[in-house]
């Protein structure tokens, strides 16, 4: 059994998550406690709860512990299986993060695994954004050999929440490993600017309009598609994703969500500059990338390797975790102002 300590490294819902899916995928019962104990509200929250529920759908688990507010659980996975499965979240909790915490197991599926989410947020703060998923941290697992496909129905903003997707992943037990060691150049910076049920305020262009004008003026083209949503008339909202792929194959991204009281070109310029300090740094994935895949390449055979420009709290956490549940060997050392992250065979 698996012993985790909850409020080790990060002492976030990243340690919960991701010990779900490495226990799941080693077969292995887990224990977890301090849960969220780094967390102004430890426990377990309604999409921490929903994110184990729905994995435990996955390989028919027998779980202890699963309740709000709980510190403390126990998850015995057994063999994981695909087809259709539902998860409702039922708050704005992040469907980003609840689907980053199960894709990780659908690889090991005895089928494609058919996940339908509901009653989320898509685009909430403290975590990707739906079209970073989209169009960033999918894309670079299609390289590894993963396949899927990504459906939004609803875009869902803070409170109400109220998104609607459909993930769609072809197992894959046997990634590609990465070698991204040169940043290389920019062409074009690209981008989806999405308002939902805004459109009279021309929140989506404004938006566009203010991440193109600071990217020009630092030397860069932009190419950003203007979405003018109407899928959740009782939430409105707001977001914008940059990203760029240079000539070396490098892939960088990022995001920024609206709020109540926040300008649009205050949405663009934060997107805006965001991509452009991570151009600026030159590393070969941006900083959700770092962490985000971290258990595709411990489960890589041979060795892979990328650099990143910070050494996050949720990168170090993945890290200490693929390598304890794992047996796996990952080196973070610093290089010439970057961190070059290494798996080893």
């Amino acid at each position: 059994m698996f012993e985790i300590d909850g409020s080790q490294k990060s002492g976030s819902g990243t340690i919960l998550r991701l010990s779900v899916a490495l226990a799941t995928i080693r077969g292995l019962p887990l224990h977890i406690y301090n849960i969220r104990m780094n967390r102004p509200q430890p426990g377990l929250k309604p999409q921490h709860l929903e994110a184990v529920l729905t994995a435990a759908k996955l390989c028919d688990a027998e779980v202890i512990g699963a309740e709000i507010n709980s510190r403390e659980l126990w998850f015995k996975p057994k063999k994981v299986k695909g087809g259709a499965f539902e998860a409702e979240i039922g708050t704005a909790g992040s469907i980003t993060m609840l689907l980053t915490a199960v894709l990780p197991i659908c690889l090991f599926a005895d089928q494609p695994v058919q996940l339908h989410v509901s009653k989320g947020g898509t685009d909430v703060s403290h975590s990707p954004t739906i079209n970073y998923l989209r169009f960033v941290f999918l894309p670079m697992l299609n390289r590894m050999g993963l396949e899927t496909d990504l459906m939004i129905h609803r875009y869902g903003y803070y409170p109400k929440g109220l998104g609607e997707v459909t993930l769609t992943v072809k197992p894959s037990q046997s990634l590609t490993s990465l070698c991204l060691e040169d940043s290389g150049k920019v062409s074009v910076i690209k981008g989806i600017s999405v308002c939902t049920f805004l459109a009279e305020r021309k929140v989506a262009q404004r938006q566009a309009n203010a991440a193109s004008n600071y990217l020009s003026e630092k030397g860069y083209k932009t190419d950003i598609q203007i979405v003018n949503d109407s899928s959740n008339p009782a939430q409105k909202g707001s977001s914008l994703v940059l990203w760029t792929e240079t000539d070396s194959n490098a892939l960088l991204g990022a995001d920024a969500i609206g709020e109540l009281g926040k300008a649009s070109e205050t949405v663009g310029n934060e997107a805006a500059q965001a991509i452009y300090s991570e151009i600026s740094a030159k590393p070969t994935v941006d900083l959700h990338l770092a962490d985000l895949l971290i258990p595709y390449v411990a489960l890589t055979q041979g060795k892979s390797t990328y650099l990143a420009a910070a050494l996050s709290e949720h990168l170090q956490a993945n890290i200490w975790l693929a390598e304890k549940m794992l047996g796996v060997k990952i080196e973070a050392e610093k290089v010439d102002g970057l961190y070059r992250i290494e798996k080893t065979g």
